[in-house]
């Protein structure tokens, strides 16, 4: 079978549930290099929170960060690709979302999208106050009552584990990519990111195929584990969820051992025979 490209994601899939990696994952990364596959990361994480994880000399060729709103070249850290939503389309979202009385994050334009402007609508929200608190030194609050100024690389409203309501909240703004994530944080609330319409963990994996690789989805293996790698999971034919996915996703896909038990390597050993 020829494999030209693997993608994984990052939190939950490829690293351990204590931040680390194991030996025989980092081993396969490697082995891939050697044949010449293309070793993609697609995560919901800024470049900067991805660095905290990642040493510089990570075996991996490209990372989609930030869901797909842009794209970096590992061993050079060069951007090659980036999208941004233009203010007034950004000063929407925030109307939108004040007029509910969600918690949200907006994110400044790359490369500087781990910096973000915040408002709370002062219900309790542990898993915002937590994650506010994480990047406290990059936040600052959201000045209201004047019209937001600049591009946004993409806005996070964080929402209690309730379906129902997400799926309310996310046809009220056109325009726009929702996609819907599970909080690393407590492993329990919903991220609603928002971003511009085009962008996706799969829109990222396949302008790296089209435009830098020359790779057709048929080459292409997936492994994934929210509901924010669906898009990439359905990219190609060869497409893997660790034992840790949600029920929904592990009923579409084939599945191979959890992120804690190298199952990024089972699910290429399985196509690869490696």
């Amino acid at each position: 079978m020829s494999i030209r490209l693997v993608a994984t994601d990052l939190d939950g899939t490829l690293m351990r549930s204590n931040g680390e990696f194991s030996v025989e994952d980092i081993g396969t990364l490697c082995r891939l290099g050697k044949l010449g596959v293309v070793r993609v990361i697609a995560t919901g994480r800024s470049p900067y929170s991805a660095s905290r994880v990642l040493s510089p000399d990570f075996p991996i060729d490209y990372l989609v960060f930030s869901s797909g709103a842009g794209i970096l070249k590992w061993d050079t850290k060069t951007l090659v690709h980036t999208n941004e939503m233009p203010a007034a389309l950004v000063q929407t979202i925030i109307s939108w979302l004040c007029f509910h009385g969600i918690d949200f994050m907006v994110h400044n334009p790359i490369p500087l999208n781990h910096y973000f402007q915040y408002f709370t609508a002062g219900n309790s929200n542990p898993d915002f106050e937590r994650r506010l608190n994480l990047y406290k030194e990059f936040a600052t609050p959201l000045i209201q009552g004047v019209p937001y100024p600049n591009p946004a690389s993409q806005v996070v409203a964080i929402l209690p584990n309730d379906e129902g309501m997400f799926n309310s909240l996310r046809s009220g703004v056109e325009g726009v990519k929702i996609i819907r994530a599970t909080s690393p944080i407590d492993g329990s609330s919903i991220w609603m990111e928002i971003f511009p319409e085009t962008v996706s963990k799969a829109s990222g994996i396949r302008w790296i195929c089209q435009n830098l690789e020359g790779v057709t989805p048929d080459q292409i293996v997936v492994v994934g584990n929210d509901y924010n790698d669906s898009d990439m999971l359905q990219l190609t034919a060869h497409s893997f969820v660790v034992e840790n996915a949600p029920e929904l996703l592990k009923k579409s896909y084939t599945v191979v051992p959890s992120n804690d038990s190298s199952g990024f390597s089972y699910a290429i050993n399985k196509v690869l025979g490696m």
